[in-house]
């Protein structure tokens, strides 16, 4: 099978690890670099863009924020905030209207504090929280501040104590711990039911293929490349520079920086000259990622690729 640099959308199955799907794709396509963009849960199903060849370099430049569904159980806490941990205390769910309860929600809607969960993935003292927790080490993980953009009441069955969510949010928010925390909130107890990521670092599930679809495709002689994004098409969020000739792109190439009329990029509204700019040719090959220096007179290369 050819391959091509660029971004596989997988659609996760439940109980497969994102490690354990780097691995597979590493195999089915016979390339060693490989890299997920976010762990998802073995749990939690969907979205998980991989990134194939060169564009593991572009990982950092993605989109962060992630959307995803689930389903909060009340009445319940475990020891790792979710449906498959220990319980640990079962308490009673308040009767209260859909209208009620998503005034409850808007506690979690935009910038916030959460604490990871214990089982996490999350560094105290150089060592993963999870690995504290199996053996029942006494710890505190510090809250950290993430941004919720959007929190969606979808629908909220109150005989067995079920809300089902549509959440937007940064990477690094804990839904497992959202869902602890809400079922605090409403004088009860809460974890996480069930999870499904819908759309991640600018890929969405519509995009996505079973790991199983490209088995397929090999078994039958296709070709890879056919199930994946350009580098490029990743980059659309960020602006871009043409390098109109070839002194230019050997200068970026080489590691020079180039100069630049700042009034090129001030057309843009969304230009923000402290982001990442992504240089390319005039074919709309990607050349790499640069960034203007303080007097905005020069982009100066951060990632180039085929450097000389």
């Amino acid at each position: 099978m050819e391959t091509k640099d660029g971004f596989l959308v997988i659609n996760k199955d439940k109980g497969c690890t994102s490690h354990d799907c780097v691995k597979q794709i590493r195999k089915l396509l016979n390339i060693k670099k490989v890299g997920h963009t976010g762990t998802l849960d073995p749990e939690v199903t969907g979205t998980l863009p991989i990134a194939v060849g060169s564009a593991t370099r572009f990982i950092q430049y993605l989109p962060q924020d992630k959307t995803y569904i689930g389903q909060i159980k009340l009445g319940i806490r475990t020891k790792t905030d979710d449906i498959h941990g220990e319980i640990i205390n079962q308490k009673s769910w308040p009767k209260i209207s859909d209208k009620k309860l998503d005034q409850y929600l808007g506690r979690f809607r935009g910038i916030i504090k959460q604490i990871p969960p214990k089982v996490s993935s999350v560094h105290v003292n150089g060592e993963k929280a999870y690995k504290k927790s199996f053996r029942n080490e006494i710890f505190e993980i510090a809250p950290r501040e993430v941004k919720i953009d959007e929190l969606i009441l979808m629908k909220w069955d109150q005989i067995n104590g079920i809300i089902e969510i549509k959440i937007k949010c940064s990477a690094g928010t804990y839904i497992r711990a959202i869902a602890r925390d809400l079922g605090e909130i409403l004088n009860s107890e809460g974890c996480l039911l069930q999870l499904k990521r819908i759309s991640a670092c600018g890929f969405d599930e519509q995009h996505s293929v079973k790991i199983s679809d490209i088995e397929k495709g090999k078994k039958e002689g296709g070709e890879s490349k056919n199930f994946i994004i350009p580098t490029i098409s990743a980059l659309n969020h960020i602006s871009s520079f043409v390098l109109r000739n070839e002194e230019q792109i050997n200068f970026w190439q080489t590691g020079r920086a180039i100069k630049v009329d700042i009034n090129y990029f001030k057309e843009s509204k969304s230009f923000d000259y402290k982001k990442p700019i992504k240089v390319i040719d005039k074919k709309q090959t990607l050349l790499g990622i640069g960034f203007l220096n303080k007097e905005q007179t020069n982009i100066n290369p951060k990632l180039v690729l085929n450097a000389k």
